[in-house]
């Protein structure tokens, strides 16, 4: 198994080569994962255009008062699915941002669960909004939450010299 490394790469590294082969280079090991993925256990596990697929294992150390897995949590993972089905579709020098995002929590999350996984699924791009959604399963392919996402796409040299 390919041992993760964690960090971050400039804007010009992140903008230097489409979207897709970024997060190909991703998995990979040519490019870091990103900080969060250490700290929530969240990381992607494929990619291909318009499709991702992450794979998280929730813990006790994110637990609501409850005594279930914080929205927040499944929130991030729905998120990440989500934000990079869009990546996968960027051309070199395009960045994005996520603008809104709708989401249902179907049932509890619980940290003997084990693994679940989530699809990021890209609905719609055009040349500055994409939409997608993504769906959260548990190791049995219960649902366990869905949503949708809207990103704004932009030209990454723009945002530099703002």
């Amino acid at each position: 198994m390919l041992e993760r490394v964690h960090g971050i790469v400039s804007r010009d590294v992140l903008t230097a080569e489409p979207g897709l082969a970024f997060l190909r280079g991703m998995l990979e090991g040519r490019h870091p994962a990103p900080p969060f993925s250490r700290s929530t256990n969240v990381y992607m596990i494929q990619a291909e255009e318009g499709r991702v697929v992450f794979e998280g294992e929730p813990t006790d150390n994110f637990f609501n008062p409850l005594g279930t897995i914080h929205g927040g949590w499944t929130s991030a993972i729905l998120d990440s699915a989500m934000a990079c089905a869009v990546h996968s579709t960027l051309a070199a020098g395009q960045g994005y941002t996520t603008v809104e995002m709708k989401l249902n929590f179907v049932r509890p999350i619980l940290p003997n669960m084990g693994k679940v996984t989530c699809e990021g699924t890209l609905i719609h791009r055009g040349g500055t909004l994409a939409t997608s959604e993504g769906k959260l399963f548990d190791a049995k392919g219960r649902l366990l939450a869905h949503g949708t996402e809207t990103c704004m796409i932009f030209s990454a040299a723009a945002q530099k010299a703002a």
